[in-house]
């Protein structure tokens, strides 16, 4: 096979610049909330750690926690994300783990339990809560907030959902899911959140919205009165700052890896434009075939996603814990998700695989887009059938001349940035 050779290409988004002092940011951002007024000395505070992978959550919970030791109160840890983990204490302690939420580096306990109890109903159905947290005197809800990877509302992803899906751990995230197919995504986590709010003894958000980049931009400090209408202008900003791909036509997505910790869905689908065995017409986007090659380590075998893919690898199938996948992919009531798509031993083989079937398209003139993963989209590789459109794009810079794709003596590519692509660039802005 004759593969199309490759540039890699910068993308410059409009978007604001990282906050470089994340606990200060923290710090400032709850200080309005006067929490001393709110939590005496003593009283336990349950915070909520979910299970994406947010840039530099370790530090903002570590904040959060020698925050709230500061006013005399006892801070613990719940993991909150559902069904994740396998739906197991145990597994919800491993993600957390590779997030970097351990004990010892955010300096509070981790309290780990699928037990939830009832704590209300709205729309005909109960609203669920971790038992653990119900427990603690006050709940901290800490939220990155982000569009959605399955619908579009004025509340999606962030402070809401983790009330929701979140706290309501395997047993309310699949009743919720339920309820999403007969209510809508949207009018369901409203309900939930304002179920949970006058319900549990919830003392404050913590809204997280990162920039097109994956780094922390915004940190909102938010009271339970105010926390609906500041959820719906935190995600108005990040659907403003959204990272995607630099154009709409793609022949072959080349993605390097998925995992739990870069989405929901395993690779968003505000990226690559496709659901569980359609294409999302919505976004507009034209992607012929995707091939996705490896899971992180920091998914815990849970390859939901890859069902999205055309085609795939056997080492991804490998790692993939099909007991975890299932569950999720159950409890979401997307089975589709977890399907094995057509996989080879080799990248070159399911690269070999994409091209091939792409009608009369040539592979030496197929329009070719390589990502680590849909979270990281800032640098990237792209065929030369893209050479002509990079001319008058102000957002796009080339880093290298073409080059052949690189792949080691077992057929796999070179990981991505490690290539001679991306050797090459150092020092390279040209556009």
């Amino acid at each position: 096979m004759s593969y199309p050779r490759m540039v890699r290409i910068r993308q410059s988004f409009e978007s604001p610049p990282p906050i470089k002092n994340v606990p200060a940011a923290v710090r400032e951002a709850l200080q309005p909330l006067n929490l001393a007024s709110e939590i005496r000395p003593g009283e336990t505070v349950a915070i909520t750690a979910g299970s994406r992978g947010v840039a530099d959550i370790a530090v903002v919970m570590k904040t959060i926690v020698g925050e709230l030791k500061a006013i005399g109160a006892v801070p613990f840890i719940v993991p909150a994300m559902g069904s994740h983990g396998g739906a197991t204490p145990e597994g919800q302690l491993g993600v957390l783990r590779h997030l970097g939420i351990t004990r010892d580096n955010i300096g509070a306990p981790i309290k780990s339990s699928m037990d939830v109890i009832e704590i209300g109903e709205t729309l005909g159905f109960r609203v669920y809560l971790d038992k653990v947290a119900s427990e603690a005197d006050h709940i901290a809800i800490v939220a990155r907030i982000k569009p959605h990877t399955d619908f579009k509302a004025e509340i999606e992803s962030g402070l809401y959902k983790m009330m929701a899906i979140g706290l309501g751990k395997h047993k309310g995230a699949a009743v919720y899911h339920r309820a999403f197919a007969q209510y809508g995504y949207g009018n369901v986590l409203q309900n939930i959140g304002r179920e949970v709010l006058k319900k549990a003894k919830i003392v404050f958000g913590l809204g997280i919205v990162e920039n097109a980049y994956h780094q922390i931009a915004r940190v909102e400090g938010v009271l339970p009165d105010e926390m609906e209408r500041e959820e719906k202008e935190l995600l108005r900003l990040a659907k403003s700052w959204m990272m995607k791909l630099p154009f709409d036509e793609v022949d072959v997505l080349i993605v390097d890896e998925i995992g739990k910790n870069i989405s929901g869905t395993g690779m968003d689908t505000n990226v690559t434009g496709r659901l569980a065995g359609r294409l999302a017409e919505r976004l507009g986007q034209e992607i012929t075939r995707i091939v996705v090659l490896d899971l992180t380590e920091e998914t815990n075998g849970n390859a939901i996603g890859v069902g999205m893919a055309d085609f795939t690898t056997t080492r991804l199938v490998e790692k993939m814990d099909r007991d975890v996948t299932y569950v999720n992919a159950l409890t979401s009531l997307t089975p589709d998700a977890a399907k094995i798509p057509t996989c080879f031993d080799t990248d070159r083989q399911a690269i070999d695989a994409s091209l091939s079937t792409l009608g009369l398209i040539k592979p030496l003139e197929a329009k070719v887009i390589r990502i680590k993963n849909t979270l990281l989209l800032g640098e990237l590789e792209v065929s030369e059938a893209y050479m002509s459109l990079l001319e008058g794009r102000k957002d796009l810079f080339r880093l290298c001349e073409p080059k052949q794709l690189e792949f080691d003596c077992n057929g796999n590519l070179l990981p991505f940035g490690t290539t001679s692509l991306a050797r090459s660039s150092a020092g390279s802005s040209n556009p």
